[in-house]
């Protein structure tokens, strides 16, 4: 019975070894990419600030083409603001769920 309860629990520790080593592995990535979106949050925030400037500069020029570009801007700006409102979002809730712990 002794023989039972001891190999039990060398497998019990082997098993919870091999657990914390994966834990970590999986923690520290998610540190990384975390790092990762705020850079990236980071660069949209400037790149959005840019493109605001100069969407605000007025078209003197009426080709259809320039509108085109202009129009495409703006939706590259709004596709920079959707990506960082989700991010910040998913952030949100993160840390609301943090703090109710």
């Amino acid at each position: 019975m002794i023989w039972f309860v001891g190999g039990y629990a060398v497998l019990i520790t082997v098993l919870l070894g091999i657990s914390a080593y994966y834990n970590y592995k999986f923690g520290r990535s998610i540190i990384r990419m975390e790092d990762a979106l705020e850079q990236s949050l980071d660069r949209l925030d400037a790149r959005y600030e840019s493109i605001s400037k100069v969407l605000e500069i007025p078209l003197f020029y009426d080709s259809p083409q320039i509108r085109q570009v202009v129009s495409d801007i703006k939706e590259c700006q709004n596709s920079i603001l959707y990506v960082a409102n989700e991010i910040g979002r998913l952030e949100e809730i993160e840390d609301g769920e943090e703090e109710d712990s």
